[in-house]
This record gives structure tokens, C-alpha cells and sequence, in this order.
């Protein structure tokens, strides 16, 4: 039985996690780095642990020192959470071999699926359908142009080992590719040490669909429909509903089909995301598996009722899955905003800082996963990911009229958020109707910056502003500089806490 788990994680995720520890009756084991030793999930946690500098190097990522220190404290098994090591095949593999058990796929799963040609390969063989393009990494320039030409511009040239948008590029005709080419291969062998990249054709303006799927060692696998993550910005969601708009029954049924064959064709068990591209005409593409649990996973919790955190640590320990198909229904409809320190005039550039005041939305049907308080640190080290504001409703109109409320009503002061610019988003004509894609904010979005985006309720912002200004002043803070404040750039002073 485990009764003591090390959450090799940080922020929001360390949070869940330690969450779902306490209802299973189960000490959660927090890791924290030099800016981290003050933070919401060293708190909150039965137990906390110094693991490093602030470098993720010599701290989250340090392999060695996470499974040393596992030991130490008698952990019986570690959860990834999510980023960092969660899917890195080399550190499940040293914590199967270290007799700890690891909250997660096995490495050798994980292996195949973790290379986006070696999946593409092993889907295409097991009949789940891929976008047209190569199987096997490219390397020369030549060979990129004859794959090009047989496959027709404009094409994508991803790294292997990507995610996120790095190591991405889109190529529309001969003249770019052997530019964008090296830059992919640079870019790629920087961010995941591999520069490894293949090419696929470019799907125009599609939709980003993804399937949740849950499995046990016993051979048993679900799926809890479906999620659309189409609201991106650089290659990156932001804004996720489950179900999708655009999914009739039809559809609903080859996604799930192809996910659970696609989890079958690696022998895969515990918690993991099939992702895919859903074109203008239904066509159905696998893009890849996320072999983890994903950020957005409580929209799906959601609508289908089952604590996805739980049923990862009930398979880690052995248990066979506690629902089964049959049981489960789509119960509404739930949204999730992903709310990031950053810039959004500024190309969403990170956004520094401390924490002033936070204060946090409530109301039927929303929940709140966060890794923030007041004087958390928003550092250049890590994510700037705060927190997620989840709505669900009993239809998607209502979930979105209760997100517009509760983003209305949450307030960060100390860095600049993105808050205000997902309120444009809930109010836009073709994110109503479902016609937007994973080009929206490109398309409708950015082309309003700096201020465009703002003006259809400024009004309502600036009342929000000059009340948290008269909450900071009756509180008697000293202003000593400036500071950006609730995702604008009006000016407040940082306040001078003893």
C-alpha cells in the first residue's frame, strides 16, 4: 500500500496532488528549490524537503538527488505532476530500478510514445490515423526538400522531442525551408538537448482536440471523452472546454476508439492524453500522447466525475480501475483559464514579481487550482503559470457566463496577468459559436494589440482597479515603486511588507 508520496513537482500541480494525498489518507512529500521555500505547495504539504538551487537543473530536474532523497524519507512512490521529468523515459527507469514506484506509465511506454516520429510510426501500424509526413527523423537539408515536394507546402517542421511550440516551425515554400530547417534543429537541441525534427503537412486552421484516457496494470483502459484545446497562443493552450463544440457523436466515437487503440499499441498504463487535430471537413489526425497527466485534466473531472489524481495513484498501487465505461456520462460542461503572469501586450512575454494581494473568485461551479498566495514569488526560473480558474455549468453557455464572473472578480496585484485578455476572448462571436481554431489568437487577437483588445469594458476595469487601490492604502503599504497591476498597465507601488 503507499502511504508516502514525494511529489517530484512545484506550484499548482504540487498543490492537486498533495490535495488528493489527504483524502486517500496518504503523507504528500513537497521538494522545493531556494525561491520555492516559501511557496503555497511547501505549506501545504505533511512534509517538506530542501532540494536545490533555484535552477531547475540542480533542483526539479536533478534525477539523482530527487530519487536520493526519496529514500531518505522513506517515500513509497513519486508523482511527476506535470513538465520538469514527468516524461522523461531515463528517470522512470531509475525510479523503477530504485524499487520506488512511480506514479506514471513505465519507461518503456513512455520510450516509444516520447518520440513524435516513433509514435507516429507505431500509430500508423496500429491503424490510428496520422498527418501525412515522415516517420523517421530528417536530418539533411536535401532530403527535408524532396519530402516538401512530395507532400506539398505548406508543411511543419517539429522536433522529436518537442512540445510546447519549441523546436516548431511553419515552412510555406522552398525559399524558407532550409533556414527554417536550422533554426528548428536549434532551437530543439536547446530546449530538449536533442535536435532531432521531422516534417508533416500543415493542417489549415484546425481544431486541437485531445482524449483523456486512464488504464491499469490489469489491461483494463477507459476514456473520458474528449477536450478542446484550441485557444493557443505560440503553440501553447491557454484556454480548454470539455466536451468539444465541434465533436458530434460520430467524431466522439473514432477520437476515443483511436486513443484507446493508440494507449493498446504501447502497453500503456495509468493516466494519458491522445491529442489531435480535427480539420474543417472531421477529419481526424493523431498528433501525439502526452504520457502524463495534463494541466487541464479538471475540466475533464469535471464533466465525467472522477478524480483523475486518485485513480493515478489506485493503478500506481496495483488496484484495478474503480469505474467502468458504461458508468460514465457526459455531465455538462466545464472551461478552464489558464492564468500566467506575463505581458500580453509585451508578445506575452513572463511577468516578475511578488505576489501583493490575491484575492480569489468564488460562486456555483468554480473551483480554483492555484500555486499562489500573497507574497509568493513569481521567479525567472520556472513556468509563470499561477493558477487555473475553472468553470462547469450544465450547458457550455452557462459555464461560460460563470467564468466571465469569476474572472470579473479575481484579483493578482504584483505582476501583470493575463485575466483581462481571456474576458475579450469569452466575449468573441467566434468563440461563442465554436468557429475559432488553433489560429485565433493569431488571427483575432493579435492584430488588435497594444490596446485595442481592452476598450469594451474599460470601464468596468477601472472600477476594479480604484477598489483594490483603496483595499492597498486603508492597509497602510508603503508605494516605493512602480508595479504593474490586474493584467494592465496601470502603475501601483510595490507594497513594503515587514
Amino acid at each position: 500500500m503507499i502511504k508516502r508520496i514525494l511529489i517530484a513537482n512545484r506550484g499548482e500541480i504540487a498543490v492537486r496532488i498533495t490535495k488528493a494525498c489527504r483524502e486517500m489518507g496518504i503523507t504528500a512529500i513537497a521538494v522545493y528549490s531556494d525561491d520555492d521555500k516559501n511557496s503555497l505547495h511547501v505549506r501545504h504539504a505533511d512534509e517538506a524537503y530542501y532540494l536545490g538551487p533555484s535552477q531547475a537543473s540542480e533542483s526539479y530536474l536533478n534525477i539523482s538527488k530527487i530519487i536520493k532523497l526519496a529514500k531518505n524519507v522513506n517515500a513509497d512512490a513519486i508523482h511527476p505532476g506535470y513538465g520538469f521529468l514527468s516524461e522523461k523515459s531515463e528517470f522512470i527507469k531509475a525510479v523503477e530500478d530504485s524499487g520506488i514506484i512511480f506514479i506514471g506509465p513505465s519507461s518503456k511506454s513512455v520510450e516509444l510514445m516520447g518520440g513524435k516520429t516513433s509514435a507516429r510510426k507505431l500509430m500508423k501500424e496500429h491503424n490510428v490515423p496520422i498527418v501525412p509526413g515522415t516517420v523517421e527523423p530528417i536530418s539533411d537539408i536535401s532530403e527535408a526538400k524532396k519530402i516538401a515536394k512530395e507532400i506539398g507546402y505548406p508543411i511543419m517542421i517539429k522536433a522529436t522531442a518537442g512540445g510546447g511550440g519549441k523546436g516548431m516551425r511553419k515552412v510555406n515554400s522552398d525559399p524558407e525551408l532550409e533556414s527554417a530547417f536550422h533554426l528548428a534543429e536549434n532551437e530543439a537541441l536547446k530546449a530538449f538537448g536533442n535536435a532531432s525534427i521531422y516534417m508533416e503537412k500543415y493542417i489549415e486552421d484546425p481544431k486541437h482536440i485531445e482524449v483523456q484516457i486512464l488504464a491499469d496494470k490489469q489491461g483494463n483502459y477507459i476514456h473520458l471523452f474528449e477536450r478542446e484545446c484550441s485557444v493557443q497562443r505560440r503553440h501553447q493552450k491557454v484556454i480548454e472546454e470539455a466536451p468539444s463544440i465541434s465533436v458530434t457523436p460520430a467524431v466522439r466515437e473514432l477520437l476515443t476508439a483511436s486513443a484507446i487503440n493508440a494507449a493498446k499499441a504501447c502497453n500503456y498504463y495509468n493516466a494519458g492524453t491522445i491529442e489531435f487535430l480535427l480539420d474543417k471537413d472531421k477529419n481526424v489526425y493523431f498528433l501525439e500522447m502526452n504520457t502524463r497527466l495534463q494541466v487541464e485534466h479538471p475540466v475533464t473531472e469535471l464533466i465525467s466525475g472522477v478524480d483523475i489524481v486518485k485513480e493515478q495513484i489506485r493503478i500506481a498501487d496495483g488496484c484495478n480501475l474503480s469505474i467502468k465505461q458504461e458508468d460514465l456520462h457526459i455531465n455538462g460542461h466545464a472551461i478552464e483559464c489558464r492564468i500566467y503572469a506575463e505581458d500580453v501586450e509585451n508578445k506575452f512575454a513572463p511577468s516578475i514579481g511578488t505576489i501583493l494581494h490575491h484575492r480569489l473568485p468564488s460562486g456555483p461551479g468554480i473551483r480554483i487550482d492555484r500555486g499562489i498566495d500573497v507574497l509568493s514569488k513569481v521567479s525567472v526560473y520556472y513556468d509563470p503559470m499561477l493558477s487555473k480558474v475553472i468553470a462547469h455549468g450544465k450547458d457550455r453557455e452557462e459555464a461560460i457566463e460563470r467564468m466571465k464572473l469569476a474572472l470579473g472578480a479575481y484579483q493578482i496585484v504584483g505582476v501583470i496577468t493575463n485575466i483581462h485578455a481571456f474576458r475579450w476572448v469569452l466575449s468573441r462571436e467566434s468563440f461563442l459559436n465554436g468557429s475559432f481554431n488553433i489560429n485565433f489568437i493569431e488571427k483575432e487577437f493579435m492584430p488588435l494589440l497594444p490596446s485595442k483588445w481592452k476598450e469594451y469594458d474599460s470601464e468596468e476595469y477601472e472600477n476594479a482597479v480604484s477598489i483594490i487601490a483603496a483595499l492597498l492604502k486603508n492597509h497602510d503599504f508603503e508605494f516605493k515603486s512602480e508595479a504593474p497591476c490586474y493584467g494592465k498597465t496601470n502603475k501601483w507601488g510595490d507594497a513594503n511588507y515587514e
